[in-house]
């Protein structure tokens, strides 16, 4: 019998980065994905993400919390949003569910479902203003800010890094081509 090794393949593998003067763009692939559900009022849930996730949750509505290994966004009032390394998210599922057994929560690997699409500099917001709704402008949106919106079509999780801006594109697989292909035509303007 012959031995098959399966090949991981992100959906945009072989499309090239794009690197233009004011607006850098790429994927960021196989990061780990977890949805993490769960009532924040409850002491016993609250808790018990704390002490797996080495922080609180953030419960500030469209704010996100980073402890180095994980970064974890508020998506709604009982929902967050958890990125770690690809590889990490399994035992830390675990961990998680270990920690709240008997705790009404849900941790559900969300990893395959989504791909990330980082988009930096200078032109970056103005290349996000073309398809997205979102007001964006430092004084609404800055680091450490996340929100759900859409691209064109396409249904976005986005998240700021840092003020050059650099920005987090969370996306479903299926749209991860669309997504990318409009974002460089956007992007070309200025480059």
């Amino acid at each position: 019998m012959a031995n098959i090794t399966a090949l991981a393949r992100s959906p945009l593998h072989g499309c090239v980065p794009f690197q233009g003067v004011q607006t850098q763009i790429a994927e960021r692939p196989f990061i780990g994905k977890l949805t993490l559900r769960g009532n924040p009022d409850d002491t016993g849930f609250a808790a018990a993400a704390g002490s797996v996730l080495g922080t609180a949750l953030p419960t500030e509505p469209n704010t996100v919390a980073d402890t180095g290994t994980s970064q974890i966004s508020w998506v709604g009032p009982d929902e967050w949003l958890i990125y770690t390394a690809d590889g990490a998210q399994g035992p830390l599922q675990e961990r998680l569910r270990t920690a709240m057994e008997g705790v009404h929560s849900a941790v559900v690997d969300v990893s395959d479902y989504y791909t990330i699409i980082r988009i930096s500099g200078a032109r970056a917001r103005d290349v996000l203003a073309k398809g997205c709704p979102l007001d964006l402008h430092p004084s609404v949106f800055g680091p450490g800010r996340c929100a759900g919106s859409l691209f064109l079509k396409a249904a976005i999780r986005i998240i700021q890094i840092d003020e050059t801006p650099t920005y987090d594109l969370q996306v479903r697989w299926t749209f991860a081509d669309y997504l990318f292909k409009h974002l460089v035509r956007g992007a070309e303007e200025w480059n």
